[in-house]
């Protein structure tokens, strides 16, 4: 698998992405659960399977930055969307360029902030905070043209945070009509032939629509660190190619974007 797919997106104005915004918020508030299946391992034995899984809410959400961006403000909009990590209601969260660094990915994205809730209610807490909506609104609608957005449930049995240095495959995934319960059951089977050097995965169906723009079924693959998920890339290319054979049928697009967790943000005196 390659490490960027290119998917079809959508140019959006400020006051668009601003009402995407608000209908998404919206949406947290007001869309049924979803029965999702999820899956998590670690690499060392199987006794880590046997522990207890925590349900944990994932969050991600991918940014396209405008060519004509300020850098100040591009960077500006990263450190402030890294901040949000200190909210008491976050578990988790990362944000920083998709990989590879400049030129900008195929898919059109340039960025990815990913993070953990405890529960759906602490994701909305988040969503509707002040500092985060102001974020969105002072650093990242005046440079972004597009943002999507995808959430669902995950049960981990291993650290909600992804330790710095880790790299992750994000899969967005538009099944094809009818299809999302027999593509969450086949990465149920999947799973099984995982590399060792995947430490964690969590898949399951969005339940939050408003920004994912049909994307119906989210999948996060966390590796100790880029080298050994462009290891698999390179050394693995025939289980790769039999997932590949296995979910192709059910899809009717998809999108991939890999990331790299940046080291937490400095403390201020």
């Amino acid at each position: 698998m390659s490490c960027l797919r290119t998917a079809l997106y959508l140019h959006q104005s400020p006051s668009s992405l601003k009402s995407l915004f608000s209908s998404y918020l919206r949406s947290l508030f007001s869309s049924p659960r979803r029965p999702a299946a999820t899956l998590s391992f670690s690499s060392s034995t199987s006794a880590a399977a046997s522990m207890a899984a925590a349900a944990t809410i994932e969050h991600v959400v991918l940014f396209k930055v405008r060519d004509s961006a300020d850098p100040s403000k591009v960077d500006a909009m990263v450190s402030n969307l890294r901040s949000l990590a200190s909210l008491d209601v976050v578990a988790h969260l990362a944000a920083g360029p998709v990989l590879p660094l400049p030129p900008r990915s195929a898919t059109g994205f340039t960025h990815l902030l990913h993070s953990r809730y405890r529960s759906k209610a602490d994701l909305a807490a988040y969503s509707t905070h002040p500092t985060h909506v102001a974020v969105v609104e002072e650093n990242v609608l005046p440079v972004c043209e597009d943002i999507m957005a995808m959430d669902w449930v995950a049960d981990l049995d291993s650290p909600t945070a992804a330790p710095p240095g880790s790299a992750m495959r994000l899969t967005l995934a538009k099944p094809k009509e009818g299809a999302t319960a027999d593509l969450t059951a086949t990465l149920a089977q999947v799973k099984l032939s995982a590399p060792a050097a995947v430490t964690q995965v969590s898949y399951g169906e969005n339940f939050s629509p408003a920004r994912a723009k049909g994307y119906g079924v989210g999948l996060l693959a966390v590796f100790r660190n880029l080298e050994e998920l462009e290891a698999m890339d390179a050394g693995e290319k025939d289980l790769v190619e039999s997932v590949k054979e296995k979910v192709r049928p059910l899809l009717e697009s998809f999108i991939v974007v890999d990331f790299e967790v940046p080291p937490p943000p400095a403390a201020t005196l």
